[in-house]
């Protein structure tokens, strides 16, 4: 059989070169020897008669001498993060920031560090596997229990340490297992129109405008960072309405912002930061206030790096900035309120407390009975609780460290089942965390680690239940399953109508997928 080669477009990297039927299986093979992205995976999904003629399209990865470089220096990032996330540590502990829970004795900075390193080699596995929805949950889990490891060593609290300690490790391993490699795409037995697509991110925009409006009704108070746990208690909004407006938070204006980001429409992604910050007086949470900014920092990161660089730079530039902070003020040449106020906020609570949430419930669980996933409202109709308040209430009287709501690790892990059986629960919540990785499979990369952008941060905090009902994470899986693939195919200029022809729909050359490295 001829091929016709003439159609060569490079793609940092890369070729799509027109091929035979036959030669996308062995694309397929030779892209996964050699560990380069899927540039092209939206082509290859979809069942409609325009994809099908696409599908004979299949890109193949250069053998080329700088591939290898790319994927160490993408390990050297992790590591330099590995690195900063150890410092930050250190002086999370040297300041004294929990006192009867973890020890101030620099004594053990040794023992920390040789429990990091012999953990650290797993953050190879982020340099060489794709990018997904797991890669970008499963990065800041690592990094999670990364800070357990060192904490341990400071611990003042009475449990089993060494068992917690392969407990931890082994959950980690289950977790990560299927959560990076489980990423094969979904049949699409539902498709949204693209009309429909296209209408969807603006719809958003207007409902999330009218539950912030309603829900201002209820509760609004600007106040400080300082006085916002003071009348966060106030917030008292009806059941539906503080679904809807978690919901709205957490998954729909990403989804809305990625969308608008993806089609160019700079303005309409603004409206979408400014509703999230809107939330804030309403909410007073943390999350509500920095989420805007958080999310444009991603944005603004995928413009300069790869989306997996992207992923670990959205992690490393905010502590690293903390570690600059805290070495300027040990050297005098910042004053303690302004410098401490950033490391506290950023430094201490994305490193520090999701991983001392892991010491505290082993420390707990260790002495009272355990949850049996009661903490589940539909669970808890079924089965006695041996806990009468939520269970961040429970942990809250107990260590006075405030409202201590924790990850799937913790939760559904050492609370629910106990050490034993930790890594067998995350396992099975690994295995969620891959349905997600395949029902956004075809999407381009970007698009997914902005929509998905402040899951991690839901996550290392809340209970995957909590993540999946509460704050969106499901009806975000289904926006990814039912999106219809080829309305990422052309860019916003081919698709305008007073725009005339444009190079990317040609004749010569098929529509450009929007960019996924």
């Amino acid at each position: 059989m001829e091929y016709n080669t003439s159609l060569l477009l490079p793609f940092h990297g890369c070729h799509v070169m027109s091929l035979g039927q036959e030669g996308d299986v062995v694309r397929r093979s030779l892209s996964h020897l050699a560990g380069c992205d899927d540039r092209n995976e939206a082509i290859h999904t979809g069942d409609n008669p325009r994809r099908r003629k696409m599908n004979i399209r299949a890109s193949l990865c250069e053998f080329e001498p700088g591939f290898g470089w790319r994927r160490a220096k993408l390990a050297l990032l992790a590591y330099a993060h590995v690195m900063v996330c150890c410092v930050s540590l250190y002086f999370v502990t040297a300041a004294r920031s929990f006192p009867g829970v973890i020890s101030d004795d620099q004594a053990h900075v040794a023992a920390a560090v040789l429990n990091v390193l012999a953990f650290s080699p797993v953050v190879i596995l982020f340099a060489i596997v794709r990018f997904s929805f797991g890669y970008l949950v499963g990065f800041y889990f690592y990094i999670m229990i990364l800070g357990y490891l060192w904490l341990r060593e400071f611990s003042l609290l009475d449990y089993d340490h060494s068992l917690a300690l392969a407990s931890i490790v082994l959950s980690g391993f289950a977790f990560l297992a299927p959560a990076l490699f489980i990423t094969a795409p979904l049949r699409q037995t539902v498709v949204m129109s693209e009309r429909t697509f296209r209408m969807l991110p603006s719809t958003i925009l207007i409902a999330s405008a009218a539950i912030i409006g309603a829900s201002s009704l209820y509760h609004l108070k600007l106040v400080d960072l300082s006085e916002m746990y003071k009348y966060r208690a106030e917030v008292a909004l009806p059941a539906s309405l503080r679904y809807a407006t978690w919901i709205a938070s957490n998954a729909l204006l990403p989804f809305a912002f990625a969308c608008f980001v993806a089609s160019k429409r700079y303005w309409q992604a603004g409206a979408a930061l400014l509703l999230m910050l809107l939330l804030y007086p309403v909410m007073l949470t943390k999350m509500a206030l920095f989420a805007p900014v958080w999310l444009l920092l991603i944005a603004l990161i995928g413009k300069l790096a790869e989306v997996r660089a992207t992923t670990i730079l959205s992690f490393f530039l905010p502590i690293f900035a903390g570690v600059v902070i805290a070495l300027l003020y040990k050297a005098g040449l910042i004053p303690l309120k302004p410098g401490m106020v950033y490391f506290g906020i950023v430094n201490t609570r994305m490193i520090a407390i999701p991983s001392l949430a892991l010491e505290v419930y082993n420390n707990y669980f260790s002495a009272h009975p355990l949850t049996h996933f009661c903490q589940i409202n539909a669970v808890k109709l079924l089965t006695p609780c041996p806990y009468d308040e939520p269970i961040w209430a429970v942990m809250a009287k107990a260590y006075e460290l405030g409202s201590f709501n924790a990850s799937l690790f913790a939760t559904e892990g050492i609370a629910s089942v106990g050490l034993v059986l930790a890594p067998v629960s995350a396992l099975f919540c690994g295995l969620i965390i891959a349905l997600g990785n395949r029902l956004s499979s075809g999407l381009p990369p970007r698009f997914v680690l902005l929509s998905a952008g402040l899951l991690p941060q839901v996550l290392l905090n809340v209970p995957l239940s909590t993540a999946m009902l509460t704050n969106g994470t499901a009806l975000l899986f289904l926006l990814w399953y039912i999106i219809p693939r080829p309305a990422f195919d052309q860019t916003p200029s081919s698709t305008t109508a007073a725009s005339g022809p444009s190079r990317m729909t040609s004749p010569a050359r098929p529509p450009q997928v929007w960019p996924t490295t």
